[in-house]
């Protein structure tokens, strides 16, 4: 999408790795500005029937031949409503992007039971290189906020990486009650 991180873009983050057990099994799964698709493949990998959606799909051209990934372009800055009506996913999974706009979007596309793991970049990342742009960092404590009423935190996390580059990340992992 329009803030690309610098991570190693076929590398499975570690924080979706630990946490994506808390999909229910078989259930759908939703990976949000998809990029290059690594969680799409990933999740593929583990069984899941995956809907990859970002804005430019050509590096997830070999999924879609069934029974892969469902893929959608969709330009979620464009200021067209969400793309995704009122679907609900077992598993909804967002890295290395933010556009404030659709927090609300997001946490309600958690089905009951389902799961939403989100990683992208913090404010003090600045120091680190791009993203910095403050548009495109998260403010301290701003996923806990943006779940707050609607899931259940499981672990969330503000801090320091070093791999796979020095960022400053925010973490999330929540759950929609059933």
């Amino acid at each position: 999408m329009s803030h690309s991180s610098g991570h190693d873009s076929t590398t499975v983050s570690l924080w979706v790795r630990r946490f994506a057990g808390l999909i229910p099994a078989g259930g759908p799964v939703l990976d949000l500005a998809a990029g290059g698709g690594r969680h799409t493949r990933f999740l593929l990998g583990l069984g899941y029937c995956v809907t990859a959606v970002d804005r430019d799909i050509s590096a997830l051209a070999d999924l879609s031949v069934p029974p892969a990934a469902a893929i959608l372009a969709a330009d979620f800055e464009d200021g067209r409503p969400w793309p995704l009506g009122g679907q609900r996913f077992a598993g909804v999974i967002v890295t290395n992007y933010l556009h404030r706009p659709l927090l609300p979007d997001i946490v309600a596309s958690v089905a009951p039971g389902g799961c939403l793991i989100y990683e992208t970049f913090a404010v003090g990342n600045e120091r680190f290189g791009k993203p910095s742009n403050p548009d495109f960092l998260l403010r301290p404590g701003e996923l806990l906020e943006a779940v707050r009423g609607h899931l259940v935190v499981v672990a969330y996390e503000n801090l320091k990486v070093a791999e796979p580059k020095r960022a400053v990340v925010q973490h999330i992992a929540a759950v929609r009650e059933t």
